[in-house]
């Protein structure tokens, strides 16, 4: 296992030590704006199938994703409404999480067969950085045994998982607090599933605005 601290100096050498590993199949854990995340690339399935194992994580619930940037939504989805859009345009880098219609070669990891992916752009953040730097989408777990409270740290994260990580990036604590709001925007109706970072009230505000 390897443990690398982040600081002004050595920020650029992390990320592109953390996008190598993330290419090459490599299992990271990383800092978010809220807690710690686990990180695998998208598409490689043997370390999402490695991810779900040493989690603990039942088969049943999906993977969200993280992305640098809109231009990257055709790896994982086939659409994106007026609606979504809107959406992306008004909370995105932030602690928005959409449902979209997945694209059919996505993994089951992912969409647990459902169809659908879960996936937003991170607010500022160690994790924003990574996104950009890979420039692919990158799984956005929490970094925690299932049913264990999500880590706040490098040193929670190294007691869950031991050397079961090829890199645990440090950035020190996370802020904690709520996390991200989902809403699914799969049908004609705007579904909020989990009211986070950003209220039910402001989403309902802003889509009346838009509506």
């Amino acid at each position: 296992m390897l443990r690398m601290l982040i600081s002004k100096a050595s920020m650029e050498r992390v990320l592109v030590q953390a996008v190598e590993i993330l290419k090459k199949g490599g299992i990271i854990a990383y800092p978010t704006e809220t807690f710690y995340g686990v990180g695998v690339k998208f598409d490689m399935e043997d370390s999402l199938k490695k991810l779900y194992d040493i989690k603990q994580r039942p088969k049943d619930k999906a993977t969200p994703l993280i992305i640098g940037n809109k231009g990257l939504l055709p790896l994982v989805t086939k659409a994106a409404d007026r609606k979504a859009t809107l959406l992306m345009d008004r909370f995105w880098p932030g602690p928005l999480t959409l449902i979209l219609p997945a694209k059919e070669n996505i993994s089951r990891y992912i969409t647990t067969g459902a169809g659908r992916v879960a996936i937003r752009i991170p607010g500022e953040s160690f994790a924003l950085y990574l996104a950009k730097t890979a420039n692919f989408p990158i799984t956005a777990t929490s970094a925690n045994l299932s049913g264990m409270p999500p880590a706040k740290d490098a040193e929670t994260v190294i007691s869950y998982f031991g050397d079961k990580m090829d890199l645990i990036i440090d950035g020190g604590p996370t802020p904690g607090g709520l996390p991200s709001t989902i809403v699914d925007v799969t049908g004609e109706e705007i579904k909020i599933l989990r009211e986070g970072a950003i209220s039910r009230e402001s989403l309902e505000k802003f889509l009346k605005k838009n509506s």
